[in-house]
């Protein structure tokens, strides 16, 4: 893997690259509080079918920049991160794979600026117009979505999530993922890109944004590039219903939930992600023969 540090959009991102320059270009966008190291059990088995793996610290994360201001993480200008970072390699478009937050900037790409996605892979992420819609059906989406109203208190839940060395974070992550989904060491990782100046901040701006309108940027219409959802059914912040109310914006479409399986299911289920990420990425190539 290769540590580079590119320029898109104004500003900087770290950016972990793997796989051979010539093969087709893969991008994987993590999420919330994640960084690219939660994608390091599908890195390698991307780059050795000879995919051009492309991993950031997006915007606001680890290693990138952290520009001030909530109105700099609106869903346009993450966007326009990634298609710069498209670019940037040299390619016209990419397969985008996107969780948590990342996977709502890889459905804004592929709502709006259709041109740079080939195809695109949603895990444990609804399309963002799908929210209010189970908002208004299920009212226990309303309770598992209550942390985002905290986050929008200013410097509080800083102040709460930075607590005794993150313990509330780490507890987050280890109370809503299966047992012994993360290692200390991974953990102890974690810590150390949350400890980076301004980077908690950031981070939270993200949810912040949504006040700025960021979730209306996301156009109703339909999405037409070839789209997977693979969800985890035990996900504790997210109803399947998301899931399956997001299939209402996508004309080519396919829902997969796997079992045994939280909201960090690249974590708990490499094996089985990797093999439906693989199988997607190869339909046409099987079609044809």
């Amino acid at each position: 893997m290769e540590h580079l540090y590119v320029q898109t959009n104004g500003i900087t991102l770290h950016t972990v690259v793997a796989g051979p320059e010539e093969g087709p270009l893969v991008l994987l966008l993590h999420g919330f509080p994640e960084y690219w190291r939660g994608w390091h059990k599908q890195i390698g088995p991307l780059a050795e079918k000879g995919y051009r793996v492309v991993v950031p610290d997006l915007r606001g994360y680890n290693l990138s920049d952290k520009p001030q201001g909530i109105e700099n993480y609106t869903l346009d200008l993450l966007r326009d991160d990634v298609a710069g970072l498209i670019d940037h390699f040299g390619k016209q478009s990419a397969t985008v794979i996107g969780h948590d937050w990342g996977g709502a900037v890889a459905w804004h790409l592929a709502a709006t600026k259709p041109q740079y996605v080939d195809k695109l892979i949603a895990v444990n992420i609804p399309h963002p117009k799908a929210m209010p819609q189970v908002l208004a059906k299920n009212p226990m989406q309303w309770v598992k979505s209550s942390y985002i109203a905290f986050f929008q208190v200013p410097e509080l839940p800083e102040k709460t999530l930075a607590a005794d060395y993150f313990k509330t974070m780490v507890g987050s992550l280890v109370s809503t993922s299966n047992p012994d989904t993360f290692s200390e060491e991974e953990l102890q990782a974690y810590r150390e890109a949350w400890s980076e100046p301004g980077a908690l901040t950031a981070m939270l701006n993200w949810y912040r944004a949504i006040r700025e309108g960021s979730i209306a940027q996301v156009p109703n219409h339909k999405i037409t590039v070839p789209v997977r959802i693979i969800w985890g059914l035990g996900d504790q912040f997210l109803s399947s219903l998301l899931a399956k109310e997001s299939l209402e914006f996508c004309e080519d479409v396919d829902l997969v939930f796997v079992g045994e399986a939280t909201h960090w299911i690249h974590h708990e289920q490499p094996h089985i992600l990797n093999l439906l990420i693989d199988r997607f990425l190869t339909e046409e190539k099987a079609e044809a023969l």
